[in-house]
């Protein structure tokens, strides 16, 4: 109770207040010791996936293109919510202006948007790698993988520029206290006044349809590779095809996972709890899972590691030397 009174008492005109994880738990300052762990993790390993990506001219293809959109996704998609989250138990504030919380509710989906898009394109550049190898490189060059990562981040855009004004613009007179730790649209449309009832109806068809458009793609690049290795004659053909689209199925199973329970699922299987659970998953989480998956079993990219790191030992030793 005290400590609800004194989050209202930190409001500040129209701010919003962010309520955060952990409020009512005595183990607070570890767990936001943990999440700074995880997103300081998160940044690191998608950082360096990047880079290596970038550095290694062998990882200069379409499949480690678009493995590095996904990092610099997760990147961004991480810092979005979490470094206020983490200011705010600092600080002890947990106020948001307005146009902040607008701005966070964007860029988030945004990203959440452009994600489920960019995964769909690495199911299609899986599918031509594997059910059409002869026509691969001149399909599925450089052009048109920029093409398919622009239209990702335009399409993830436009959800952004839909969602976001219509649902800032509704009055907030109920409280101004968000029941999450960023301002996710459904938990800030509990504070509206105003009947969103039809809002959340057609907000719900637009993000089935925002699913199930990448869902069909996925599980119709994934079918026909299937298909194909089912009629392939050689245990190496198979093998390699199956190192090949396992991390991406991960993925695309973690990530779609939860997002179907959030913007699938009908209010009725909905509570405060359940939601922030899922978004910490989702949020959290999957960043620091998308590069392990990529890079643990991944050949080429722990070669390409090594290959960074023996570089930087013989350049300290030369360094060294030369003192």
């Amino acid at each position: 109770m005290n400590q609800r009174m004194r989050l209202e008492n930190q409001t500040f005109g129209t701010d919003f207040i962010l309520l955060g994880l952990f409020t009512q738990s005595k183990y607070s300052p570890f767990l936001y010791s943990l999440i700074f762990l995880i997103f300081t993790i998160a940044l690191t390993s998608n950082a360096t996936l990047v880079l290596l990506i970038q550095s290694d001219p062998h990882l200069h293809t379409p499949m480690y293109f678009f493995i590095s959109q996904l990092s610099l996704m997760d990147m961004m998609y991480i810092s979005v919510t979490v470094p206020k989250m983490l200011l705010d138990q600092i600080i002890g504030i947990h106020n948001i202006s307005a146009s902040s919380c607008g701005l966070q509710m964007f860029l988030y989906v945004t990203l959440i948007g452009a994600e489920f898009f960019l995964l769909a394109a690495m199911s299609y550049d899986r599918y031509m790698a594997i059910c059409h190898p002869l026509r691969y490189s001149t399909i599925m060059n450089d052009r048109i993988c920029i093409l398919l990562a622009v239209v990702c981040w335009i399409l993830g855009s436009v959800d952004g520029f839909t969602i976001t004004p219509i649902t800032m613009n509704f009055p907030f007179c109920k409280s101004r206290e968000i029941q999450h730790f960023f301002c996710e649209v459904l938990a800030l449309l509990k504070l509206s006044c105003s009947d969103t009832s039809l809002y959340e109806t057609v907000m719900y068809l637009c993000c089935v349809l925002m699913l199930l458009i990448p869902l069909i793609v996925i599980l119709s690049s994934y079918s026909l590779i299937l298909l194909t290795v089912y009629r392939m004659n050689s245990a190496t053909g198979h093998r390699k095809a199956f190192v090949t689209c396992s991390s991406h199925i991960a993925v695309v199973i973690l990530f779609y996972g939860a997002s179907v329970y959030n913007y699938m699922f009908p209010p009725l299987y909905h509570t405060t709890e359940k939601d922030m659970l899922v978004s910490v998953f989702y949020n959290i989480l999957t960043p620091v899972i998308n590069p392990l998956i990529y890079s643990v079993r991944n050949k080429d990219i722990t070669a390409a590691l090594k290959k960074m790191l023996c570089s930087k030992v013989v350049l300290a030793n030369f360094q060294k030397q030369n003192t």
